[in-house]
């Protein structure tokens, strides 16, 4: 279909919020769910960005997510509480999540909130990062709707449920994020291994009769993504789902898709926590020997590269302010057909000439 479209973080996200705002949404909610959605492509990771915006979109249309939830704790103690996000936007109601679990480490030292009913988050990273960005280390997990194989399954049992843990570094450099699924890369992921023609590595899924596969295609047809390290992502996966759909009451990975089986994943749970540095040393010790470590690792074995987790982010957020973020045309032309228009944006019209 052509080249990637060139397009400001700017402007994309006065896209996405106008998008969100003529579905209903209020400023003060689509504020955060635009630039939440927008980070995700200014920082790289396409899978997680405005490519979720349809889907979204068609979530609040038909009434499967709520465009302006009604927050409420529903039970609190001084370090937590647990958030009814009223099936609210996953990126808003989360950036609220991890405030109020951030606000309780400022008292208590660790800080935790378990939200209740909330739609699709899109990235992981965005939640930890903001606990990071508040000098705490931040760690946050959801459940998901089984995408993945597990303990030799033949049919999706779990989801790939993401962790993300993000340490701060001091003052004038960015964290230290992990992002991962369980399974060995996300379904978005896969996708845009699709959508851009690749072949994905060895090991990422299996095809519909079972045997190992390069395709993206056959992966996604046959809903047989692996879990990493085998029993070590289906273990994780299983604690994820237990630290939020059971330790809420919620529901579970197989109930969500039983009402929903989209992607959209209404009605998960998620857990956001904070921990404040300053309750176990001293934040500029704790700077210190974080910088001790990356030194070391990166001048212990000379002619070794390493990239530290999130660090590949940082570069690629650098150069798409100084060139504009690639939006694929496919992305483009799903976007147009609910009506979300970057024609206009992109100078180009549409529908594309194949």
């Amino acid at each position: 279909m052509g080249k990637e479209f060139k397009i400001s973080h700017a402007e994309l996200v006065r896209i996405i919020s106008k998008a969100l705002a003529d579905a209903g949404m209020s400023a003060s909610v689509n504020a955060i769910e635009a630039g939440v959605m927008a980070e995700a492509d200014l920082l790289g990771v396409p899978s997680h960005g405005v490519r979720m915006l349809p889907a979204l979109i068609e979530g609040i249309r038909d009434g499967r997510v709520n465009a302006n939830p009604q927050l409420k704790i529903v039970r609190e103690r001084l370090a937590t509480c647990v958030l009814d996000g009223d099936n609210g936007p996953g990126r808003f109601v989360s950036v609220q999540a991890m405030q109020h679990a951030i606000e309780r480490a400022k008292h208590a030292g660790i800080g935790a909130c378990l939200a209740t009913r909330v739609s699709h988050w899109g990235r992981a990273h965005a939640y930890a990062y903001r606990a990071a960005q508040a000098g705490m280390i931040g760690i946050c997990t959801t459940n998901a709707i089984p995408n993945m194989l597990a303990w030799g399954s033949t049919k999706p049992l779990l989801g790939n449920n993401p962790l993300a843990i993000a340490v701060p570094r001091g003052r004038g450099q960015e964290p230290i994020v992990l992002d991962m699924a369980m399974s060995q890369a996300a379904i978005g992921k896969i996708r845009t291994y699709l959508r851009e023609g690749k072949s994905v590595p060895d090991g990422w899924g299996l095809d519909s009769a079972g045997r190992l596969t390069n395709d993206p295609a056959a992966i996604l047809g046959g809903g047989r993504v692996l879990p990493f390290g085998d029993h070590k992502g289906a273990g994780l996966a299983l604690f994820m789902e237990l630290l939020t759909a059971a330790l809420s009451g919620g529901l579970f990975s197989y109930e969500i898709a039983q009402a929903d089986a989209t992607g959209l994943d209404p009605g998960s749970s998620k857990l956001f926590l904070a921990l404040n540095i300053e309750a176990f040393v001293d934040a500029g010790r704790f700077g210190e020997r974080v910088q001790d470590l990356v030194a070391w690792l990166r001048q212990v074995e000379p002619g070794l590269e390493i990239t530290l987790p999130g660090e590949r982010g940082w570069q690629m957020r650098d150069q798409y302010l100084a060139d504009g973020i690639p939006i694929h045309p496919e992305i483009v032309a799903q976007l147009e057909a609910i009506g979300v228009c970057l024609g206009e944006a992109l100078g180009v019209k549409f529908p594309l000439k194949a």
